[in-house]
């Protein structure tokens, strides 16, 4: 394995930032950088023998200061909560209303995203961590929180974190990345074919909250369980795809906390391209980028809604307020760990 750090530029504060590649010997290859832990690029041999990079992104430190979550590690707590608020314990916690009344991602300002990392350089990848301090984007206690990128020789890009707070808290993180396997600047992800081993989903109000209700895939839209086009019914007149413009929906994955389970699988018919989930978390986003504001993207791309997917995975969304959720409430001392494996056949 070959790691190569370069610079990366100032960020804003004057703190010096990083690139870190990743080659593995089949010539497949990841950017990091420590800041956000973000991934920059994903360089992947295709199997007509052109390599792509299959994840957006922008070219200079500053455009990832403004930008949003192209790439990034969410935290303290991926997607929404609904109010912008949770009570533990007897005591409220208010979080940033970003998000028509709701918490979206934690803060779009100071999130996990828009940190500085610490950085320790393994044999297979790289090691970001640092302290989230007490009321950090509202949340309680103190966190070390760690997140590892480290790629193996059958072209999986390994994505693991741990963390420990000093008090009870709220910790559930993603990576935010966003694909197209045609490559970056290819346009529309529409002709992807995206299986799911997901038999149930959570249903969604208006807001994309959840309503608690988790119903099952069969005869909907929902159900890709034996793959199906991403366009085939995105455009469907069901409150479900009205109410996010296609698909931005949490599926439930029947993943055991410690114990990897495929649970996607993402083709390009195309160019052969394949990408596999796997993950030990109950929970995938999967997002079809329906509001991503048009924009200048790396290397002169140009990205605009439904231009890739993303397949976060996570806790569900708003467990805090349905018990009946697996939950991502962690008490002082208790350690949180997750695994996703991105590999590419």
């Amino acid at each position: 394995m070959l790691i190569e750090q370069t610079d990366f530029g100032l960020t804003r504060s004057g703190e010096h930032a990083s690139l870190f590649s990743i080659r593995n010997r089949r010539g497949m290859c990841a950017v990091v950088t420590n800041y956000g832990a973000i991934l920059v690029r994903l360089l992947v041999p295709c199997p007509d023998g052109v390599t792509r990079d299959v994840v957006t992104g922008y070219d200079t430190l500053p455009e990832y200061e403004a930008g949003g979550f192209f790439g990034a590690t969410v935290g303290r707590h991926a997607n929404r909560i609904s109010g912008a608020a949770f009570t533990m314990d007897g005591v409220e916690y208010s979080l940033a209303d970003n998000d028509n009344g709701c918490n979206l991602h934690s803060d779009f300002k100071i999130g996990f995203h828009k940190q500085l990392w610490n950085t320790e350089l393994l044999p297979d990848g790289v090691r970001f961590f640092r302290t989230s301090p007490d009321g950090e984007a509202g949340f309680p206690g103190n966190l070390e929180i760690s997140v590892i990128y480290t790629l193996d020789d059958e072209n999986g890009l390994h994505i693991r974190y741990k963390g420990v707070s000093d008090r009870k808290t709220l910790i559930n993180l993603t990576n935010h990345s966003f694909f197209n396997l045609s490559g970056h600047d290819s346009g529309s992800v529409l002709g992807h074919r995206v299986t799911l081993d997901c038999g149930r989903f959570l249903e969604i109000s208006a807001g994309r909250l959840p309503t608690g209700r988790i119903l099952p895939v069969d005869g909907t839209a929902m159900d890709f369980r034996s793959g199906r086009r991403v366009g085939d019914a995105i455009d469907m007149d069901w409150d479900q795809l009205r109410f996010a413009t296609g698909y931005d929906h949490c599926f439930v994955t029947g993943a055991k906390p410690g114990n990897l389970k495929k649970i996607a699988l993402v083709e390009d018919p195309q160019n052969g391209c394949r990408m596999e989930v796997s993950t030990d978390l109950p929970g995938v986003q999967f997002y079809t980028a329906n509001f991503l504001p048009s924009q200048a993207g790396k290397r002169g791309a140009h990205y605009g809604p439904r231009c890739a997917l993303c397949l976060e995975t996570e806790y569900f969304p708003d467990s805090i307020h349905f018990p009946d959720f697996p939950q991502c409430i962690f008490n002082a001392g208790e350690i949180y760990q997750a695994e996703t494996v991105y590999r590419f056949l």
